[in-house]
């Protein structure tokens, strides 16, 4: 597989279009089968994190007041992860952010998403449930520190994202795993993942 940016960001809420704010952004770079670089910091957007948030996450609002500013994090964490595929548990929500934080900078993503969260939909159909740390504990992975912060959830997506990587090749015999397969695994129906690979296959 590519040189991929598996990110995570912790937030005040579910919805920037809401008013909500990243409060942390993490991006670790997976080459060759483990991390090689990574990046996290805590970010002052002004906005006040909900009690509930911050009883979940353990980020209070005394840390973000001392974190730099949002707009310099952006900043730094869009030249990190450069032009390199991105990928998220759950990007639908990380895409949002990372798209809204970018604009406020002047900044847009010029690369797609990969979401380990549909992947697993269709690799690890049997999964009791597709959460993170649901999968963490169904695949035997190492938990990477606290779950909902963003280093360790970053950390976590892309051991879950290696080991989705492995039983493609393994139980589907797909020798070569590229991020475009992986595109095209997470758009098709839950049922369909042997089809689309023997498409791939026969190409």
């Amino acid at each position: 597989m590519e040189v991929v940016a598996v990110i995570d960001f912790e937030t005040t809420g579910l919805s920037p279009a809401q008013g909500d704010r990243a409060t942390e952004v993490a991006a670790v770079i997976l080459e060759d089968g483990k991390v090689v670089d990574r990046y996290q910091s805590l970010m002052n957007t002004g906005v006040r994190i909900p009690p509930f948030i911050e009883s979940l996450t353990g980020i209070s609002n005394e840390m973000v007041r001392r974190a730099p500013p949002a707009a310099q994090v952006m900043q730094d964490v869009s030249d990190f992860v450069g032009d390199r595929p991105l990928v998220a548990h759950n990007a639908s929500f990380d895409s949002k952010f990372w798209d809204a934080e970018l604009a406020r900078i002047e900044r847009s993503r010029r690369q797609e998403f990969v979401c380990s969260l549909l992947l697993s939909r269709r690799i690890f159909p049997l999964a009791p449930s597709h959460k993170l740390g649901a999968l963490v504990e169904y695949a035997n992975l190492p938990v990477a520190g606290r779950y909902h912060r963003a280093l360790a959830d970053a950390e976590m997506a892309a051991s879950l994202l290696l080991c989705l990587e492995g039983e493609l090749r393994e139980r589907h015999q797909v020798s070569e795993v590229s991020v475009e397969l992986l595109r095209r695994i997470q758009r098709v129906p839950k049922g369909q993942l042997k089809k689309c690979i023997a498409r791939e296959l026969s190409r």
